[in-house]
């Protein structure tokens, strides 16, 4: 966490004033060759930093070592050692270090920061909490301890207790950049956008080609509906990023719902150039097409999704979609219950299976899958109406009532409904049924009037119809 502290170099490595790191691990060693301890202990501490920025730990850890050897109550070569254990992930023995150091030096707040770091690692989160708020007993301002406890919190989506940290951190180090990028995520999951959007911008005022910065900022102008500044933010996180698959998808995805298809298509084409397993991107291109009416070029990019996922069910069903407009009903039914097969609990594809399998004429087969689509959405009102209406096409009058009674319990004002439920009480002779329901029909939509005297002439011409008619 804190001890090690200089610049990196584009080279590959951090060099106390151009020295190799190499040339200098070897001379110390060549120093404990011939026994020359004390000037070891001289040269110990510009190599153990060199050895620590360069991620050199074994070598950091057999120096620190011989160093403990000749001074075991030196406080720093235990803080030492621990730090190249935990650099070497053996975590409990850096602990051990850590302690033994505090032991040595108690309350040291760098020391304490360290322990919590091995603390985390070993997924010991309470023990690492304990720790950092102890190293701001001893340091109340202590910025790593504070910018710790942040993320710690965060983790266990304790959001409220991380803003209080960052924003503490921040109080007192207005540029600390980090601090700002996990406050603006942290207000993210508190459903604040707008304290979000602030601590983004905030971040990328001090960190302004950081593509992620402007990712998330898009996220925010989202979730705030200005999709002009999402889009545009989404443009500068590409522009420095040009890899940055979510960026271009997510404004792919702005773009469609602005009916600007062209452009998305070109955005989504691009996440999949840059991710050739990203089949969401090809289902979106699908779409798109779906939605211009080039069912070719959508039956195409499903198909290519498909290829990718074998068990993306939406292609599927959306596929069966485009194969039924196109009149292709044997390769629907066959996606539709390849969607099923995946998801069984899908009621739109049972409902496609069961409106597919009526236009084929096959009626029984078709009342099961709208059984099977209620089973899942039992509330599900066009679904009771198309089961009403195949059973009265199949004569199955009891259960045509029954399913018209669902659809006026699920929509009390639906004059269709009333109007269907009349004609099966007409067929089965329940006539005073059948009026009462007429009248409600004709109560909700006058229209029907017209629809009644064309279907049943003979019915309207009654003397005992016009009777009841003029009652309505």
């Amino acid at each position: 966490m804190a001890y090690f502290d200089s610049e990196y170099s584009e080279q590959g490595g951090l060099f106390a004033e151009g020295k190799n790191v190499d040339e200098e691990i070897k001379r110390c060693i060549e120093l404990v060759d011939s026994g020359s301890i004390f000037e070891l202990m001289e040269a110990a501490e510009e190599v153990l930093q060199m050895c620590g920025e360069n991620g050199r730990y074994s070598d950091g850890l057999y120096i620190v070592n011989l160093l403990i050897d000749v001074s075991p109550y030196n406080s720093e070569y235990w803080f030492k050692k621990g730090f190249f254990l935990n650099g070497l992930h053996r975590f409990e023995e850096a602990i051990e270090c850590y302690n033994k150091s505090l032991s040595l030096n108690p309350g040291d707040s760098e020391i304490l920061i360290d322990r919590a770091s091995a603390e985390e690692n070993l997924g010991l989160t309470a023990q690492a909490r304990k720790s950092l708020e102890e190293a701001l007993t001893s340091d109340p301002h202590n910025e790593d301890a504070l910018f710790s406890l942040g993320l710690i919190h965060q983790q266990k989506e304790d959001y409220e207790t991380a803003v209080y940290y960052l924003s503490k951190l921040i109080s007192r180090n207005s540029s600390y950049t980090d601090a700002y990028y996990e406050l603006g995520f942290c207000y993210e999951m508190m459903n604040e956008p707008e304290e979000a959007l602030e601590a983004y911008e905030a971040f990328l005022d001090k960190d302004p080609y950081n593509p992620n910065g402007w990712y998330n900022r898009a996220v925010m102008y989202t979730r705030l509906n200005n999709y002009e500044k999402a889009i545009a933010s989404y443009d500068l996180a590409t522009a420095i990023k040009d890899d940055f698959a979510s960026a271009w998808f997510n404004k792919g995805n702005l773009l469609a719902d602005q009916q600007r298809y062209n452009e998305a298509i070109e955005c989504f084409q691009k996440a999949y150039e840059i991710d050739r397993e990203d089949e969401a991107a090809l289902y979106n291109i699908a779409n798109i097409y779906e939605e211009l009416g080039d069912l070719v070029n959508a039956i195409k990019n499903y198909t290519a999704a498909i290829n990718i996922n074998d068990n993306y069910y939406e292609a599927y069903l959306a596929r069966g979609y485009c194969f039924d407009s196109v009149g292709k009903y044997q390769l629907a039914l066959k996606d539709f219950n390849k969607a099923i097969s995946l998801s069984e609990n899908c009621a739109d594809a049972w409902y496609a299976k069961a409106d597919l399998e009526y236009s084929l004429g096959q009626l029984k087969a078709a009342v099961e899958s709208y059984r099977q689509a209620l089973h899942i959405e039992p509330d599900n009102f066009e679904i009771w109406f198309n089961l009403a209406e195949t059973f009265l096409e199949i004569g199955s009058w009891i259960d045509a009532i029954d399913a018209f009674d669902h659809c006026t319990r699920i929509k009390s004002d639906d004059a269709a409904s009333y109007y269907g439920k009349s004609k099966v009480f007409f067929i089965i002779n329940q006539t005073q049924e059948a009026i009462d329901c007429l009248k409600m029909a004709f109560m909700l939509d006058p229209s029907i009037r017209n629809e009644f005297a064309k279907e049943y002439p003979e019915i309207k011409s009654s003397k005992l119809f016009k009777k009841l008619l003029d009652e309505i």
